[in-house]
């Protein structure tokens, strides 16, 4: 038979070609021996392709870490009767969890150490823990294989013997607060067959024999496909919230914490296209809604048992053209809101003091130590406390950790993020341009790079990811410098269909509006060249996931405008991922991407979805991620698409795919590995700039 393009003698592609499925859909079945095969051989192609990168890779690796503090401390907490805190030893890649008496500080002991739990697993990811209410008990969940479905187990503090309780449920467990001398209830989420959690559950745990603990009873079941379920505990510890979710509509419904067995109360009911977020201080409930208007309002009611809770809400912070309400966090003082401002891209943190009218006695918000930045309210599980923590670090700012006295204004550095090696955040400069999309709207593209470059073009690597409303806000990273001190620049496109400028952005980038996700970034290309930051042959596209898709459309329509691209744990195959409602999280994501039964809706997406619009032409250079245990992009879209553009590729540029056979979505567990990964990526994509040691003309021979 005649090779086909790209299927060069001695390939995958060539040897697994089948020619009655040209669009290798045959990679769908896991268990088919081909499959495990084809995807070993394409990691061989991979590894034999990069082995004269490997000294580069290792040297990445090793400045990495020589960069970074390795002996890592979290900060302290103090709740009712401990003082709790994680370490990490400089060459672990799990931490021990810590407490002492808070009055006892000598009198520490650890209580969970995560190296053994990890010691014997591939894979090894903690997906929560719970105390209980008396500190005595801890509730943990694991994953042990990538494919986030998690196994509960229990022990006593400090040392007892861990037990395991129930298996294949959801990360997240809560306590009530219903404790006696004789135990405790437990809640945690259980999924469907398609990994959607679709329902609450309520165990009584017996301290004396927690091995023989009562039969799970269902508290709570969503029926919808779109929806899904979640179960929290107020700041306050009054109220237990289950929240049945979907990507744009929101139901509430309240337990009170010491009566898991009583009948949920809702708080509010869903209304098509209404997301609410509710929090509680005794006597009200606060509630962001987005009924009065897109960017959310803040609403009360001060009869927490009324009801008719459709009726009684009382505006708060009325809904604003400028502004959205992104979060709020109740104190027995007052609130913590987090808003956005769509002109700047910049979220802000609003402190409102209340009185017991739920008037404002103060309203100001939390200085900002830069623009932009990105200011977090850190956990404060003190309903009553005087003092919060803030987490604050920029694209040149590495992470600072803050005690914000609220009495006194005073502010208290607890921690930072130390930054060794030859260059320094002092040596780094950002900026924030703005293109202009194909329909003149204005695109903010942050930019990060060495201050002593900055006045020249550079090879640059840009991220994108633009979906479900997430915003990139500028974060700091010590793998980056390893980029910046080479002589690359990093950006940052921030598309719509993120969150960057508020609700607005994002519902202008989603459903019948993606398209103008894919506009902006090839924008943000353009603008990046066009101001003289970049060198336009020499810029890299990198994203994950949906922002993988994001890339993937993009290098389909544009291909010249990148000279290589990173697609990790790329959504590739939208259109026939969204025909099949058995896969996990297809049904909750209609509201994203919209339901391809309606056929306007599949013409849509066939126009834009990544395995549908490859065709014969010069791709860059690729560096296709996938995982073999991953749940919400499977394997099959990166190994599909490297396989047609493999055949489609007219240039001589490298298509290269790597499947993680030991991970999920997340990629690596370990930090180690996933730092020895990043070094790998960015090897590949020094090479690609034209940065690396070895030229792109005797990698490609």
């Amino acid at each position: 038979m005649k090779a086909q393009p790209g299927m060069h003698e001695g390939s995958p592609i060539a040897h697994y070609y089948r020619a009655n499925d040209p669009e290798w859909h045959w990679l769908e079945a896991r268990d088919a021996p081909d499959v495990n095969q084809f995807l070993k051989a394409t990691n061989r192609e991979h590894a034999n392709w990069f082995a004269p990168l490997l000294p580069l890779a290792e040297t990445l690796y090793q400045s990495h870490l020589a960069r970074r503090e390795l002996a890592v401390k979290s900060l302290k907490t103090a709740l009712d009767h401990f003082t709790f805190w994680s370490d990490t030893a400089a060459e672990d890649d799990y931490p021990c969890w810590w407490r002492h008496p808070n009055d006892q500080p000598d009198a520490h002991e650890c209580f969970l150490d995560v190296r053994d739990r990890a010691a014997d697993q591939p894979f090894y990811d903690m997906g929560d823990m719970a105390l209980s209410p008396n500190e005595q008990w801890l509730a943990w969940t694991e994953d042990t294989q990538g494919d986030e479905r998690f196994t509960l187990w229990l022990k006593a503090l400090p040392d007892g013997k861990p037990q395991q309780l129930l298996s294949d449920i959801g990360a997240g467990v809560c306590w009530a607060e219903d404790e006696t001398t004789g135990g405790a209830t437990l809640l945690f989420t259980r999924f469907d067959d398609t990994q959607r959690p679709d329902s609450i559950w309520r165990v009584w745990i017996s301290f004396s024999a927690p091995e023989r603990f009562t039969e799970p009873t269902l508290v709570m079941r969503e029926n919808d496909q779109e929806f899904w379920l979640g179960i929290g505990k107020t700041r306050s510890k009054a109220w237990l919230f289950i929240e049945s979710g979907s990507k744009d509509t929101t139901e509430i419904h309240a337990l009170p914490a010491a009566q898991p067995d009583a009948t949920p109360m809702c708080l509010h009911a869903r209304q098509p296209g209404v997301e609410v977020s509710i929090d509680h201080r005794p006597g009200a409930f606060y509630r962001l809604q987005n009924a009065a208007g897109p960017h959310f309002q803040l609403d009360y009611i001060s009869d927490p048992h009324h009801r008719d809770t459709t009726t009684h809400w009382q505006p708060l912070i009325a809904h604003r053209e400028d502004t959205t309400l992104e979060g709020v966090d109740a104190f027995a003082w007052g609130l913590i809101v987090a808003e956005r401002s769509h002109r700047d891209a910049q979220v802000l943190l609003r402190r409102l003091v209340l009185d017991k009218g739920h008037t404002p006695t103060l309203d100001k918000h939390i200085e900002l130590p830069e623009t932009p930045c990105s200011q977090l309210l850190e956990d404060s599980p003190h309903f009553d406390a005087k003092s919060v923590q803030l987490r604050e670090e920029s694209f040149t700012r590495p992470p600072h950790w803050y005690s914000l006295d609220l009495e006194s204004g005073e502010r208290k550095l607890l921690k930072q993020v130390p930054v060794y090696g030859q260059l320094s955040p002092e040596q780094l400069t950002s900026r924030r341009i703005w293109a202009t999309s194909v329909d003149g709207e204005q695109i903010p593209v942050s930019v990060v790079m060495r201050a002593d470059l900055a006045d020249q073009p550079l090879p640059t690597l840009l991220y994108g990811y633009g979906a479900y409303g997430e915003a990139l806000d500028p974060w700091f990273s010590i793998a980056r410098l390893e980029l910046l001190e080479r002589g690359a620049a990093f950006a940052v496109a921030h598309v719509r269909g993120g969150g960057e400028r508020g609700e607005p952005w994002y519902l202008n980038g989603k459903m019948a509006h993606k398209e103008n996700s894919f506009h902006d970034f090839l924008a943000a290309r353009d603008a990046l060249v066009e101001t003289g930051i970049s060198q336009h042959q020499r810029i890299v596209a990198c994203g994950a996931s949906a922002g993988g898709m994001l890339v993937g459309t993009c290098i389909n329509r544009a291909p010249d405008a990148f000279c290589a691209a990173v697609l990790d744990v790329p959504f590739l195959d939208v259109l026939r991922t969204m025909q099949n409602p058995d896969l996990p999280l297809t049904t909750a994501e209609y509201s994203e991407w919209g339901n391809p039964e309606d056929p306007e809706v599949a013409k849509r997406i066939r126009n834009y979805s990544p395995l549908d619009n490859i065709r014969p032409q010069r791709y860059p250079a690729l560096w296709i991620e996938g995982s073999w245990f991953d749940t919400r992009v499977s394997y099959w879209e990166p190994a599909k698409f490297y396989a047609r553009v493999t055949q489609a590729q007219q240039g001589d540029s490298p298509v290269l795919l790597h499947t993680d056979m030991s991970s999920g979505h997340g990629g690596a567990s370990g930090r180690f590995k996933a730092w020895r990964d990043t070094a790998r990526q960015d090897a590949f994509i020094l090479w690609a700039l034209g940065l690396a040691p070895i030229s792109k003309t005797n990698q490609q021979q």
